[in-house]
C-alpha cells in the first residue's frame, strides 16, 4: 500500500483544503491509530490505519467507480459556465475527485461512469480495445432493413469520416421508429450523424450499456450509486 500525506489524505475527501486541514491538526481534532496528530505531513497508509475527524472514522477511498442516469440538460463534463454537469449531482467529496468517462450529449440519457481511476478511463475509451455502447432511440421515420445492412457495413458521416460497423436492432417501424443501436465508437453526436446520413432524426437517445456494465433502471434520472465488485470486475475483464 501506497504511503501519502495526511493533509493530502484528508484534503482529497473533501475535508478542505490543505491549510485547512492542517488547522484541524493544530486543533487536535485528528487521531490515527488513537494518537493525536501533531503533524499534518505525516505520512499515513489511509487503507489500513484508523484515521479519526473529530472523533469520527475516516471512510477512505483511493479509488471512486459510480454509475449515473444521466438527464437530459446536464452536460458530461466536469465544470462549465452556463450549464449544470454531471459531477454537479455528486456528493462534494465525489464531484471534487472524479470525471465522466466519455460524453454523452447534453440531451442525451442514460449510463454515464464516472471515475478518479484514470487507466480504467483509458481502456474503455481507446479505441483500440473496441468497447461496445448500446443505446436505445426514437426515430423520426421509418427504420427499415436497408438500414440495418448498412449500418453493418458502417456509414459515412457529413465529414466524410466512415465509422465502424453498427448492430442496429429494429424495435418497432412506422412514422415514428424504436430501435436500439450499438456501436464501438463515440463520435461527436455519432448516433444521431449515423441516422442523418438517411434523412432520419434521432428524437430521444438513451445510453444503456458500455461493454459489461448495463444501466441500473431502477435508477430515477440524475440518480446515481456506486458500482458493485462484480461490475468493476466485468469492466476490466476480470
Amino acid at each position: 500500500m501506497k504511503r501519502e500525506r495526511l493533509d493530502k489524505v484528508l484534503a482529497n475527501m473533501g475535508l478542505g483544503t490543505r491549510k485547512e486541514v492542517k488547522a484541524l491538526v493544530k486543533q487536535k481534532l485528528i487521531e490515527v491509530d488513537g494518537v493525536v496528530a501533531t503533524d499534518p505531513g505525516m505520512h499515513v497508509i489511509p487503507e489500513e490505519q484508523t484515521i479519526l475527524v473529530e472523533g469520527e472514522p475516516l471512510n477512505y477511498k483511493r479509488w471512486i467507480y459510480v454509475m449515473l442516469n444521466k438527464p437530459p440538460g446536464v452536460i458530461s463534463a466536469t465544470e462549465d459556465p452556463r450549464h449544470e454537469t454531471v459531477v454537479d449531482l455528486l456528493p462534494i467529496e465525489w464531484a471534487d475527485k472524479v470525471h465522466p468517462v466519455g460524453r454523452l450529449d447534453i440531451d442525451t440519457e442514460g449510463l454515464l461512469l464516472l471515475t478518479n481511476d484514470g487507466q480504467l478511463s483509458h481502456s474503455l475509451l481507446s479505441p483500440k480495445k473496441k468497447v461496445d455502447k448500446e443505446y436505445y432511440a426514437k426515430i423520426r421515420g421509418q427504420v427499415t432493413q436497408h438500414h440495418v445492412d448498412e449500418f453493418a457495413k458502417g456509414v459515412t458521416l457529413d465529414d466524410g469520416y466512415h465509422t465502424m460497423p453498427a448492430k442496429l436492432e429494429i424495435l418497432s417501424s412506422g412514422e415514428e421508429s424504436e430501435i436500439k443501436v450499438t456501436i464501438m465508437e463515440g463520435k461527436f453526436h455519432q448516433v444521431k450523424r449515423m441516422f442523418a446520413a438517411f434523412g432520419l432524426e434521432v428524437t430521444y437517445l438513451k445510453r444503456l450499456r458500455m461493454g459489461t456494465l448495463l444501466l441500473d433502471e431502477s435508477l430515477e434520472l440524475g440518480d446515481f450509486r456506486e458500482l458493485t465488485e462484480e461490475e468493476l470486475a466485468g469492466l476490466r475483464g476480470e
